[in-house]
């Protein structure tokens, strides 16, 4: 049995950790962020019901406002399952890509604006109220995740198009 000294073990783990630290430090795209997130899984399934993983998997640059697993637990089950299924897959497209807009817009340009075009065609109502950025009525969570190809900010609510 060989054995180690508390030093050698210490520099192995501190070796391990700092691999694992910046592993996840390096930036990803938009999609593959989300993925690794966690946080999101509803999200990238709908993605992917609405073909959309390559755009977002694209040069961009985009900004996401994305939903978390919990803001889309706020929707009725029933409208989420019926929105994953195929024949939904415009429906689902047109409300995705209302969370997307054009170019990279960080938290602090985004509290400068009053609205912002979406990909969807739609503008989003953006307001600070209390502190804290409003979009359409959902509040960002968190801010300025960047990616490689554009940013994404959390929000707690899915927003639906007029």
């Amino acid at each position: 049995m060989k054995t180690f000294s508390v030093r050698t073990l210490t520099l192995v783990l501190a070796l391990s950790v700092s691999v694992v630290v910046h592993a996840e430090d390096k930036p990803q795209d938009i999609v593959d962020t989300a993925v690794a997130a966690g946080s999101f899984k509803t999200l990238v399934a709908a993605v992917k019901a609405a073909d959309l993983v390559e755009t977002l998997k694209g040069k961009g640059p985009f900004t996401v406002f994305a939903p978390t697993d919990e803001a889309f637990a706020k929707l009725p089950k029933e409208t989420l399952e019926s929105l994953l299924k195929p024949e939904n897959k415009k429906k689902l497209a047109a409300i995705l890509t209302y969370h997307v807009v054009s170019g990279k817009v960080m938290a602090k340009d985004v509290v400068k604006l009053s609205e912002a075009k979406t990909v969807q065609g739609s503008s989003v109502k953006i307001a600070v109220k209390d502190g804290k950025v409003m979009v359409d009525g959902a509040t960002v969570a968190k801010a300025d995740i960047e990616c490689t190809n554009g940013v994404i900010h959390v929000i707690d609510t899915v927003i639906i198009p007029k």
